[in-house]
């Protein structure tokens, strides 16, 4: 199910308690234009004077969706992710906080006033601290950073990965990127909706952007949801998922 709108209208909308995972990757605050879709003209104001004011009522519209043992991600930059936590355990209480995940990717450039920017930050809070999905042995697997230490087999058959993930941006001109600007690797949200859900369950994005969460539910045998307000997004999703079912 693709569906234009704010989320914080669209929401309500939905079935309760029907989601087992919501990712999202809402704007970052910025404080910049965002570009649309290459070629287009469109772009978005990306600042807001209170952030996690704005994004909490999404939350709570996205948590009555979810699940008695449901799983909320929240993809964020390491500049709003301190707020927003602090939020989030205001607004769920700390003890259904998980994870805080560290995306780390090396691509761009590089800053010589300051140690560059090469992460984001992935909160992970649970609807229920003692039953939750978390199916750790379904996750891919990544390569030991010293595999002389460990010997062959380990190797060959690689590590889990833990709180801190390395990944590389969505290749520039592989043949899963859509053009959409803020386009996350299908192969992270793969792993997570392979681990926060069961084959059948329904994944749920409400700033669904280019469509990735989707693609990776379809390719994990989950249903999905996607929601976004921007019609250049609701395209670039029909495109990806409908036409290539």
């Amino acid at each position: 199910m693709i569906l234009l709108g704010d989320c914080l209208i669209v929401l309500p909308t939905l079935e309760a308690a029907s989601c087992q995972l919501c990712y999202i990757d809402p704007p970052f605050n910025t404080g910049k234009a965002r570009q649309g879709l290459r070629g287009s003209t469109a772009a978005y104001e990306d600042t807001f004077e209170d952030f996690p004011g704005w994004l909490l009522p999404r939350v709570e519209a996205i948590l009555r969706c979810l699940t008695p043992q449901g799983t909320l991600m929240v993809h964020l930059d390491p500049r709003e992710a301190p707020y927003v936590r602090v939020a989030l355990d205001g607004l769920l209480g700390r003890d259904h906080f998980l994870n805080e995940i560290v995306w780390a990717y090396d691509y761009g450039g590089r800053s010589r006033t300051r140690w560059s920017a090469k992460h984001d930050t992935i909160l992970v809070y649970v609807m229920d601290p003692e039953h939750y999905t978390f199916n750790l042995a379904a996750s891919d697997r990544i390569p030991y950073m010293a595999p002389g230490l460990v010997g062959a087999e380990k190797a060959r058959l690689g590590k889990l990965p833990t709180d801190v993930h390395w990944h590389t941006i969505a290749p520039t001109n592989g043949p899963e990127r859509t053009g959409y600007p803020t386009q996350k690797p299908l192969g992270l949200l793969r792993r997570w909706v392979a681990v926060h859900s069961d084959p059948g369950d329904t994944v749920l994005d409400a700033f669904a952007g280019s469509g990735t969460t989707g693609a990776a539910a379809r390719l994990e045998g989950r249903k999905y949801i996607l929601i976004d307000e921007n019609p250049e997004a609701i395209k670039v999703m029909k495109e990806r998922l409908l036409e290539k079912v």
